[in-house]
């Protein structure tokens, strides 16, 4: 799915599985041109081939309809991250991108977010996640698009937000900002929250394999749309995962 951020700079995406043009046939989407390391996420990859499914979210049935999955979120909500390397919490605030909560908030209430991969982490710029483990719902939900927030907070350290290929195609993945990157502000990336406690664990996610293929040594994001986590654990055994995530009281 190298659909997950925005369509880079050139090909500023940060990827997000969005909708592909309203065809009834997919059209691939070209690799994007090589980035530099401070470049935006790059743009979702065309949808691969189905492989098996390692892992069963907590609420599958409804997360294989994401229509029905269109609560309203609190106006403030805190999350709490259970990853390999420890917790940390994230404050959602509506107000900042309404459209971006509630897609999170429901994501979070229906247990999407479980044994995920971190598998786009880099050094001072983000770390990129929300690729299912299971290809039969990175099937379903890489269409399911929202429409965009206008940019009311700026991507700063700490802040998460959802990674885009272009206009109105967010949909799971996100990225946290390890540093300033206000210059997204500006390409309609809208931060729907901030990491308010355990910024120490992000920060020590593991970052060794840099970017994605076919710029650096990361995952490829098609194959991981095609086979999960089977593909990660088997090629990339040191990535960091989120084991998962629960809304707070």
């Amino acid at each position: 799915m190298r659909m997950l951020m925005i369509a880079l700079v050139s090909t500023l995406t940060v990827a997000c599985g969005g909708k592909k043009d309203a065809a009834a046939t997919p059209t691939p989407t070209p690799a994007p041109p090589a980035a530099k390391p401070n470049d935006p996420p790059p743009a979702p990859a065309p949808k691969p081939a189905a492989a098996p499914t390692p892992t069963t979210p907590a609420n599958t049935e409804a997360l294989m309809d994401p229509a029905k999955l269109k609560e309203t979120a609190p106006a403030t909500y805190k999350v709490n991250f259970h990853t390999t390397k420890g917790d940390f919490v994230v404050q959602v605030t509506r107000d900042w991108a309404p459209n971006g909560a509630d897609r999170f908030f429901n994501l979070v209430k229906n247990g999407y977010y479980k044994d995920i991969a971190f598998f786009r982490v880099v050094k001072g710029f983000m770390a990129q996640f929300g690729i299912h483990g299971d290809p039969k719902l990175n099937n379903v939900w890489r269409d399911a698009s929202i429409k965009d927030d206008p940019v009311k907070s700026s991507n700063t350290r700490g802040r998460v937000t959802f990674a885009t290929r272009g206009p109105d195609t967010r949909t799971v993945q996100l990225f946290i900002n390890f540093g300033d990157n206000a210059r997204l502000d500006g390409m309609g990336f809208s931060p729907f929250g901030e990491v308010v406690s355990g910024m120490e664990i992000v920060d020590s996610l593991y970052n060794g394999y840099g970017e994605g293929a076919p710029r650096g040594r990361g995952p490829d994001q098609g194959r991981l749309q095609g086979e999960g986590n089977t593909y990660l654990k088997a090629d990339f055994g040191q990535l960091d995962y989120l084991v998962s995530a629960d809304i707070l009281p």
